[in-house]
């Protein structure tokens, strides 16, 4: 198995990410942050993951976002 030192999502499962930001942002906020229609119409977790496994760009944005939100290096975040 190879390491990856610096992706900060090395071993971060999708799944993860997007439950994190829900909690943290809820379903509306989501999509203000990232206007999608996943996140806007009936979203839940299985049709976010299933959109967002074929949808690369989609995909770079809520890992972007994830990054922004809870990463150490954020001087907005408190963590």
């Amino acid at each position: 198995m190879t390491t990856q030192p610096n992706n900060p999502l090395h071993g971060v499962k999708l799944a993860d990410i997007v439950t994190q930001l829900e909690t943290h942002y809820g379903w509306d906020g989501l999509a203000e942050k990232i206007d999608i229609n996943c996140f806007k119409r009936d979203p839940s977790i299985k049709s976010s993951l299933k959109f967002l496994r074929k949808t690369p760009w989609a995909r770079e944005k809520v890992e972007q976002l994830y990054l922004y939100t809870f990463s150490k290096q954020n001087p907005w975040n408190s963590k």
